[in-house]
């Protein structure tokens, strides 16, 4: 029979197991602790106290900290497979005639690639890296002004804010740098924090947010959102299933690619 721990013996290999697996359903460490389902969530719900998890639908997930933004070269070298599969999937949403905005961010970037030419459609972003890279545009696309970010090759601001306020949108597709059940959707700078939320605030009608398996979990430093204020996260295959239920008891969709 396994070994009897005591509590903070099995919350010190709770911790140690959520560091190597990022995320843990309560079944399965229930089973390897030698410890009844309701023993494992009272550790759960005292190590969330702690701010080293988040629990989830039927289990837990690692709490991720990103203070600072990432270099945007650097964030291009990420998950590159899964972030071309996410744009096009999310691209696939755009319908004739809409109005869509899009902020900064390299998963967003591949959406504006992924655009079908000739779309009869309106792209509004802050994202100065898209607008400058992509060779081929056969829709219309509005670049705000502001403040030029040098770390996200964006652009926010007092300037990017009144542009925005001037115009509605039928669609919103963000990139975020964090999402989590109890943080909702966070990112590193207050001015592109600023940006998204204006965003949501000026869309007619759904907001999308997107991010690969990996941003699950992470918590940066501005909120923009609660999780329920997205209408479906559009990600990657490898998302997992405990946070898809948990997003999904929040009334958030979950698409995801095959």
């Amino acid at each position: 029979m396994p070994e009897t721990l005591i509590p903070a013996q099995r919350r010190k290999k709770i911790q140690d197991y959520l560091r190597v697996h990022k995320a843990a359903r309560l079944v399965n460490l229930s089973g390897l602790f030698n410890a009844s389902e309701a023993t494992i969530r009272r550790d759960l719900e005292k190590l969330e106290e702690t701010g080293f998890l988040e629990r989830t639908h039927g289990g837990a997930v690692l709490s991720q900290r990103l203070s600072r933004e990432p270099e945007y070269q650097k964030r291009l070298e990420n998950n590159l497979s899964e972030k071309h599969q996410i744009g096009e999937l999310a691209a696939s949403l755009i319908e004739n005639g809409d109005v869509i905005f899009v902020n900064g961010g390299t998963t967003t970037t591949e959406i504006i690639r992924h655009i079908r030419p000739n779309a009869d459609i309106t792209v509004i972003t802050n994202n100065v890296f898209a607008a400058q890279e992509i060779e081929q545009i056969g829709f219309e696309l509005i670049l705000l002004g502001g403040t030029y970010l040098p770390i996200s090759l964006s652009v926010g601001g007092y300037f990017a804010i009144e542009n925005l306020m001037r115009v509605y949108a039928d669609k919103t597709f963000i990139g975020v740098d964090g999402i989590s059940l109890k943080y909702g959707c966070t990112f590193p700078t207050s001015a592109e924090a600023e940006v998204v939320r204006t965003m949501m605030k000026r869309t007619r009608g759904p907001v999308y947010a997107v991010a690969d398996h990996s941003k699950w979990g992470t918590v940066s430093n501005y909120e923009v959102a609660e999780i329920e204020k997205i209408h479906a996260l559009i990600t990657n295959k490898n998302f997992d299933k405990e946070a898809r239920a948990s997003l999904l008891a929040r009334s958030v969709k979950v698409i995801a690619t095959e």
